[in-house]
């Protein structure tokens, strides 16, 4: 894939996205935060990314992942993304919905429009909290089953992601609980927050004892301590895991990188000694080479006629 231009995010995204997680193998979701962050992944090879809600609270509004972000924050942040992806799929993190059912296929339409191939929709109650922080609550199951309901019924095709943050709060039985009703209403995949491997093993068995061959989904989040830990690749996938999130682990690395620029900039008045690109590499990421280019195919020839006025 070049880097090329900014174009329009193409069709189809949704179906990618849904034939990654229905293979056998495990894909991995860089998270992204902005449209360079998005190339960048796509350059890497990433075959889907992931928008966090907590990337786009920090990133865009400073204020962390405690229920400031609203899904037109969201949304408007994976229109951006989707175009510099060239078709690599979004899975975009949709909190709780904001609001009830009506205001979570609401969410879901937006998402669709902005070019989101799917999307993660959580059970915690509003204003919901990062899922590795105490305190959480999450709503009753039955409300929860009809927002992910709602949010398949909008019809946008996009990969429905049911999330449960059950597990602190309520136990593993209910985390298998709200999985399986998920499932029934038509996610496309779970996606249970904070789960251990043997806690992955039994969502596992009781969507295949209710007959639901469901993908699952798996967050290796630094706000949950450090990513080096934690079951591999392959205990994963052997349990029916198919997509993993990294969703902060690229925003915590620009942040790092841009403190040492500033530190150097405040203590010497220069940035020198720092690690950093070029300035054409960045350019040439965001396509600079090839609209000048194209900026000569509209070039106005001067009227010989003119020169005399």
């Amino acid at each position: 894939m070049t880097s090329g231009p900014l174009r329009a995010a193409p069709a189809g995204a949704p179906d990618r996205l849904r034939a990654l997680l229905a293979a056998d193998d495990l894909v991995h979701l860089p998270g992204v935060h902005d449209a360079v962050s998005a190339r960048l992944a796509r350059r890497s090879g990433a075959r889907a990314v992931h928008l966090s809600g907590a990337a786009v609270s920090i990133s865009e509004l400073g204020v962390p992942d405690l229920g400031f972000v609203h899904g037109t924050d969201i949304a408007r942040r994976a229109a951006l993304v989707a175009a510099s992806l060239d078709g690599v799929p979004v899975l975009a993190d949709a909190d709780t919905g904001y609001g009830n059912a009506l205001q979570a296929r609401h969410t879901a339409l937006g998402y669709a429009a902005a070019g989101a191939a799917g999307l993660h929709l959580e059970d915690q109650a509003s204003p919901k909290r990062c899922g590795h922080l105490a305190g959480k609550a999450v709503i009753g199951r039955a409300e929860a089953v009809q927002k992910v309901r709602a949010t398949v019924d909008a019809g946008t095709a996009l990969v429905v992601v049911a999330r449960t943050d059950a597990l602190s709060v309520e136990g593993l039985g209910s985390v298998v609980e709200r999985c399986v009703a998920f499932a029934d209403v038509g996610a496309d995949a779970v996606f249970p927050e904070g789960a251990a491997l043997a806690d992955l093993e039994q969502v596992r068995a009781a969507l295949d004892a209710a007959g639901h061959r469901l993908p699952l989904v798996w967050n290796r989040s630094e706000a949950a301590g450090p990513v080096e830990s934690g079951p591999t690749p392959a205990q994963l996938a052997e349990v029916g895991v198919r997509a993993v999130i990294h969703p902060v682990s690229a925003l915590l690395a620009a942040a790092r990188a841009m403190e040492r620029v500033y530190a150097a900039i405040a203590e010497s008045g220069s940035a020198a000694g720092t690690e950093r690109w070029e300035w054409s590499a960045l350019t040439g990421l965001v396509g600079q080479p090839e609209l000048l280019d194209e900026e000569l195919q509209y070039a106005v020839a001067e009227d010989p006629s003119s020169a005399h006025l």
